[in-house]
């Protein structure tokens, strides 16, 4: 079953299954050691939970089979990361959630939802406000820069509206050259080129950009300031965006152009 309301969790859940990295750090801030038994392969934090719970394949390659082992009462998703028809094919069994964040607004709600399905409202309520206080204390660039922000290469695919990324980058005052496409594009050098790219991001995933793909871009693109990003800060939508503010301020105070 596809949950459309918290109160349809008519139970306290004690065996959760999460498939998205972000939610299953929110997870553990909202202490759900014991109850968390399947994550994903891409689920690095916490450390512990990453070497201690059972993998149940990618985000994008669910293996069905192992979720059927731990017998889950709560499965929790997400429509960008997750794949419709697997986890379709998971709500035929089990209670799913699935969230859409595209925005900072979304993962507040998204917090607050989770909270109640986990019967933690108070303890989600506690973080959604220290995000808005932190959020309330990021300090943009007072002037906007025309930026690009890269998540992989060969083809590269850059960040385009409607995504939450695309938000992060609005908050910092960071004029995405993109916004205007869906989601997340591919582009080419050229396009870089013709835009007036004034600052260009290189994140740190899904494709881990180095050094080395900064002196082969800077190479092309003379007039751009080229950095790497952590790119958890930025896409990462759970107990992740206690930290995303001040670094983002520390990135805002660390360049000039």
């Amino acid at each position: 079953m596809i949950l459309q309301t918290a109160s349809q969790l008519t139970l306290k859940p004690e065996r959760i299954v999460s498939l998205v990295p972000s939610q299953t750090e929110l997870l553990h801030y909202l202490g759900l050691d014991n109850e968390t038994i399947g994550i994903t392969k891409f689920c690095i934090h916490p450390a512990h939970w990453f070497k201690t719970n059972t993998k149940i394949g990618g985000t994008k390659t669910i293996n069905l089979d192992a979720i059927n082992k731990l017998k889950p009462h709560l499965i929790i998703a997400n429509k960008e990361e997750n794949l419709k028809e697997q986890i379709e094919q998971l709500a035929q069994t089990y209670p799913v959630w699935i969230t859409d964040v595209n925005n900072l607004q979304d993962a507040i709600q998204m917090i607050e939802d989770i909270g109640r399905l986990i019967q933690k409202p108070e303890k989600a309520k506690d973080l959604i406000n220290q995000v808005k206080f932190n959020f309330a204390n990021l300090v943009p660039l007072k002037t906007p820069l025309r930026t690009a922000y890269l998540i992989w290469q060969k083809p590269y695919m850059a960040v385009g509206g409607n995504t939450f990324i695309n938000d992060m980058l609005t908050r910092c005052n960071f004029q995405n050259i993109f916004a205007y496409k869906k989601r997340y594009p591919q582009i080419n050098i050229e396009d870089l080129q013709n835009s007036g790219c004034q600052l260009l991001l290189l994140s740190s995933e899904p494709y881990p950009f180095k050094q080395k793909h900064i002196e082969e871009l800077a190479m092309k693109l003379p007039q751009t300031k080229i950095l790497l990003v952590n790119g958890e800060m930025f896409s990462w939508y759970g107990s992740r965006l206690l930290m995303a503010p001040d670094y983002f301020n520390k990135l805002i105070k660390s360049f000039k152009i």
